[in-house]
C-alpha cells in the first residue's frame, strides 16, 4: 500500500548475507512495510564510515521476494547515502535499518563497525535508524537465529516508526540493537549505554600457508552455518613477511554519558512498544 511506511536495509556483510536477508523476509511478511535494499555487492565488515569520493559507483539491481533491492559497488555508508538520496529509489525512507550483522557490535568496535556507519549515515541526515547485530557464536548460532532475531525487533521498528509518524522520535541520535545468541530464551529489552570496551589488537608474525601463492582471508560464514570461516585470496611472494592479529580483550570501567537526553527519552520508551501498535498507527 502506497500509504505504508517504508523501511531501507542495508548491511555490512554484503547483500547475499544471511543476516539481511532473515530481515529483509521478516519486514516483507509482515506487510507493513514497504522494503528498499540497498546494500554491498560483498563484504565490506570493519570498513567503518569510509566513503567512495572519486570514482563513481555501480548498482546492479537483485532479486529479492517483495523488496526492491540493489547490490551496490561500495561501502555501507555509500549504500546509505544512495538510498536515502532519491537518486536511486523515488522516496526517501522513513527509517533506516543496517543489519543483522554477523557478530556483535559494542563499544569501541562501533567505530570500526560498517553496520553502525550504515545506521550513522542515516542518522547524519536526519533519518531515523537503527544498527543491528547478533552475537554469533561458534558451536551455538545457526542461520535461523537470523530470523528469530528479525522477529525480536519488530516491536522496536513498529514503535520508532508510530514515534516518528506522530513527530515524537528524537533526531539527537540512533539505536544499536544487540542480539544474544540465545535469542530465542530472551528476556525482553534493556537500555544500555555505550561502554568503552576494545577487541585490542596485536601482531605476531606468522608463517603462510601457501596454497598456489595465495593466502585465505576475508570472513564469511561456512554451508552448515555454525562458525565463521575465512575466504578470498591475497597473492603474496615467499619473501613477504607475513602477520595475524592477536586479540585480547580489555574490559574498561568508564562508561559514556553522550546524548543523556536521548537516553532519558529512550528510558520511558522501550518498555512499552512490546504494546504492538495497530496497523492503521503506521
Amino acid at each position: 500500500m502506497e500509504n505504508q511506511p517504508t523501511i531501507m536495509v542495508t548491511n555490512d556483510d554484503g547483500i547475499d548475507a544471511p543476516g539481511l536477508r532473515a530481515l529483509v523476509q521478516v519486514l516483507v511478511s509482515t506487510r507493513r512495510f514497504q522494503v528498499l535494499v540497498c546494500a554491498p555487492d560483498s563484504e565490506k565488515s570493519a570498513t567503518s564510515h569510509s566513503i567512495t569520493w572519486l570514482e563513481p559507483i555501480a548498482a546492479r539491481r537483485v532479486e529479492i521476494e517483495g523488496a526492491t533491492a540493489y547490490a551496490i559497488a561500495g561501502t555501507p555508508a555509500d549504500c546509505t547515502s544512495l538510498g536515502i538520496s532519491k537518486s536511486l529509489f523515488p522516496k526517501i525512507p522513513d527509517l533506516v535499518i543496517s543489519g543483522i550483522n554477523i557478530g556483535s557490535n559494542c563499544g569501541y568496535n562501533i567505530v570500526y563497525s560498517g553496520t553502525v556507519a550504515g545506521a550513522r549515515e542515516a542518522f547524519i541526515n536526519d533519518i531515523p535508524a537503527i544498527s543491528v547485530s547478533y552475537n554469533w557464536s561458534r558451536g551455538q548460532s545457526n542461520v535461523e537465529n537470523f530470523t528469530l532475531s528479525a522477529e525480536a525487533c519488530i516491536p522496536i521498528i513498529t514503535a520508532v516508526l508510530v514515534e516518528n509518524k506522530n513527530k515524537t522520535y528524537p533526531l539527537r541520535c540512533f539505536l544499536n540493537i544487540g542480539l544474544p545468541t540465545d535469542v530465542a530464551n530472551n528476556k525482553g529489552y534493556k537500555l544500555t549505554k555505550q561502554g568503552k570496551s576494545i577487541y585490542e589488537m596485536g601482531w605476531s608474525q606468522v608463517t603462510s600457508d601457501m596454497r598456489g601463492g595465495k593466502m585465505l582471508s576475508t570472513m564469511t560464514m561456512d554451508t552448515d552455518s555454525t562458525a565463521p570461516i575465512e575466504t578470498g585470496a591475497l597473492n603474496l611472494s615467499r619473501d613477504h613477511l607475513l602477520f595475524k592479529r592477536e586479540i585480547t580483550v580489555t574490559p574498561l570501567g568508564a562508561l559514556s554519558h553522550a546524548e543523556i537526553g536521548c537516553h532519558s527519552f529512550f528510558k520511558d520508551w522501550l518498555p512499552s512498544v512490546g504494546e504492538h501498535p495497530s496497523e492503521s498507527s503506521l
